[in-house]
Order: C-alpha cells, then structure tokens, then sequence
C-alpha cells in the first residue's frame, strides 16, 4: 500500500508540474530513487503524468484562445500573438523543449491553440518528457557528472 501511495504521489507531482500549476516533481522523483525505488519504474510513472499533464495543457490551449481579449485573461493578445509567430516559425519540433523549465508549459499550451495534430504533440512530448526524467535517473544514480 505504501509504495501505490508513493507512486500515486510522483504521478500527481509529475501531472502537476507538467501543467501550469506551480509544482515541482524533481524533488519527489530523487527522493524516491535515493530511498531504492526502480529507477525504471519511476521513470514510468513521472513520464506518463508529465506527458498526461502536457495533453491537458494541449486542450486548455484549444479552449483559451476564446478569452484572449477578455481583461482577466492572464496573457494579452500581443503576447499570445507573439507565442503563435514563434510555434509557426519554430513548428511541431519545438515540443521536444517541452521538459524545459519556464518555456515548456507554455509551449504545450500554444500548440493546442495553433491546432498542433494531438498524435504528434503526444509523440513529441512523451520524448521530451521520458528523457529528461531518465536523464534525472541517471544523474541521480551517479551515471552523469555535471
């Protein structure tokens, strides 16, 4: 029952961080590799709720763009103007950035607005997130030096 919990934990961190909720799942995922849970295993879990967390991020993008000129709506219509110019000029293969702190949830978010095929973003992102959570594995269990 503890380790469905403790996994259950690092899907939820994973699915949050990976959305624009202020969550950190690095943390919990170390946590658990240091306490002797399969590296393989853990990356399992974290990449399926990160890249889950991105579709969701995929839809709310289809959704938002209603709300741009709204006065509540967080990002003005210049900003997002400037987000869409740079997903057309950058394309699809900007989602492999999409494990990256601060510009991969938004990412996300903007190829649902440009209607971004959902079988490419999940093939693209579930990459990006799978390899930045072996990458964490790796580095963790001493296998890369920074």
């Amino acid at each position: 029952m503890d380790e469905v919990l403790a996994y259950g934990g690092l899907f939820l961190s994973a699915f949050g961080a990976a959305t624009i909720l202020p969550i950190q799942s690095e943390i919990v995922f170390v946590g658990m590799q240091i306490a002797d849970y399969p590296a393989w295993m853990l990356v399992l879990v974290a990449g399926v709720g990160n890249t889950l967390g991105a579709v969701v991020n995929w839809f709310l993008g289809r959704w938002i763009e209603r709300f741009r000129d709204r006065k509540w709506f967080p990002a003005g219509g210049k900003a997002l103007d400037r987000a869409q110019r740079w997903y057309h000029r950058y394309g699809k293969w900007s989602l492999l950035l999409s494990w990256a702190p601060f510009i991969g949830d938004p990412l996300t978010i903007v190829a649902g607005v440009m209607r971004e095929r959902l079988l490419d973003f999940v093939i693209l992102v579930t990459i990006a997130k799978f390899g930045r959570y072996v990458f964490l594995a790796a580095v963790t269990a001493g296998l890369i030096q920074l």
